[in-house]
Formats: structure tokens, C-alpha cells, sequence
């Protein structure tokens, strides 16, 4: 089912980053004004794409260490099987959509992914995600998860035997796309926080994923909108 592998994913990606130690329990500085991540909103001319397109399509649409200015380094992807299995409590309505099984993919037939280190004295991280299917599938099925994911204040993760609290609040989402939706999640864990970002973007057929520490994610959205729509 599409919302239950959509549930699964959104949880994981933010999982595996917050593990990992990004934003080491702070939001960084947003990369200076002089990189050329930093410039201003891309101008979508074309009307974007409405088939869906293809996985290879959308891995060249990524960003790139060009495209994000210096001080990024792209992380090399861990297979599935790299994966500790991720188990919600406390939010029935993840729990429905299937928060447990975050080893795959999102069940939309085309994907992209990549994740970056920021190492200008953060040790931060910002990771992007591509997905193409059908409109009438694409928008419907992404509203459904992040709905759910912001319709619990307060829930907990497992990721293999380690818990972790995590606190939602939904963002305004910005104006970019098709439709748009943006969360801010508190992960705590061992007694520290690390603050972390999401935000999706469905332009036409394609969405966005954008998800890392708050500064990184708001400083790079609309050029990874931008380059994804073409």
C-alpha cells in the first residue's frame, strides 16, 4: 500500500538523521550569503512535469555538492539491510499507516535520494529525497502522512531496542509547488535533543523531500525545488 511504506519512510529518514548526530542538539548557521546555495528562489518558468518520471531522471535532478557551495560532503547511501527497524508508539494513527516497517521505500514507482554532511563546525546534515507518480496518487498519499505525523504532539520511536521521544509541530508550508507541508520534530534521546526539519513539496508530479537541521533545510529548499522540477 502507498501510505503504508509513506508513513515508514518519512519516520526513517529523520530517524537515521537524528541518530547520526545532526545538529548536535542545536540548529547551525545557515551556510554564508557568498555560497551558491544561498541565492535567491529559482524562477519555475515551464509548467512542471505531469508524467511521472523515472528514477534516473530524478537522481540527476538531485543537488550536488555544486549546488550546495563548500564546506558539504556527500554521504555514500548504507543498503537496506543497513537499517535498524523502526517501531512507533503512542501515535495510532502511524501505527495504522505501518510505522513499523521503515526498511523500504516509498511505494511510488520512481525515487532518488541523497544526504549531505555540513562540516563547518556543525556536523550537521541535510537529506534529499525524489519521488514521481501520478498526481492523483503523489499528492493524496503524501497529505495522508504528513497529517498523520503532525496529528501526534508527542509520541516514541525504536529504533532496534534504543527509544527515542519525538515532539511534532506543523509548520506553515511555503510557498512553492503544487502543495506543500512542513514540520518541526524533537528527537530526544540519552538526555540530549536534536532539533530536525521536513518539508515536502509536490510540484506537478514530483516530490520534494527535503529533511536535516532547520537552517539547512530552509537554506536549500527552493533550489532543490528548483533543479527537481527541471
Amino acid at each position: 500500500m502507498h501510505r503504508r511504506a509513506s508513513a515508514s519512510l518519512s519516520i526513517a529518514a529523520l530517524v537515521v538523521l537524528s541518530v547520526s548526530g545532526c545538529a548536535k542538539g542545536s540548529s547551525p548557521s545557515a551556510p554564508p550569503a557568498s555560497a551558491p546555495a544561498a541565492a535567491g528562489k529559482p524562477a519555475l518558468a515551464a509548467k512542471p512535469a505531469q508524467d511521472p518520471l523515472t528514477s534516473a531522471v530524478l537522481f540527476k535532478r538531485l543537488l550536488d555538492e555544486t549546488d550546495l557551495g563548500q564546506g558539504y560532503t556527500r554521504k555514500k547511501e548504507s543498503g537496506q539491510g543497513d537499517r535498524d527497524d523502526v517501531t512507533v508508539i503512542g501515535c495510532p494513527a502511524l501505527e495504522k499507516l505501518g510505522g513499523g516497517a521503515a526498511g523500504g521505500d516509498l511505494d511510488f514507482p520512481n525515487s532518488a535520494k541523497a544526504t549531505f554532511s555540513y562540516n563547518r563546525g556543525t556536523g550537521s546534515e541535510v537529506a534529499e529525497e525524489l519521488y514521481s507518480d501520478s498526481v492523483d496518487k503523489l499528492g493524496p498519499n503524501t497529505r495522508t502522512v504528513f497529517e498523520a505525523m503532525t496529528g501526534c504532539p508527542l509520541y516514541q520511536v525504536v529504533v532496534g531496542d534504543a527509544p527515542i521521544a519525538v515532539t511534532t509541530q506543523k509548520l506553515p508550508a511555503p510557498a512553492l509547488g503544487d502543495e506543500a507541508w512542513s514540520q518541526l520534530l524533537t528527537f530526544t534521546a540519552g538526555g540530549r535533543d536534536t532539533v530536525m526539519k521536513q518539508t515536502a513539496v509536490r510540484d506537478g508530479s514530483i516530490l520534494v523531500v527535503v529533511s536535516g537541521s532547520p537552517a539547512l533545510v530552509d537554506t536549500h529548499l527552493a533550489r532543490a525545488v528548483g533543479k527537481a522540477h527541471g
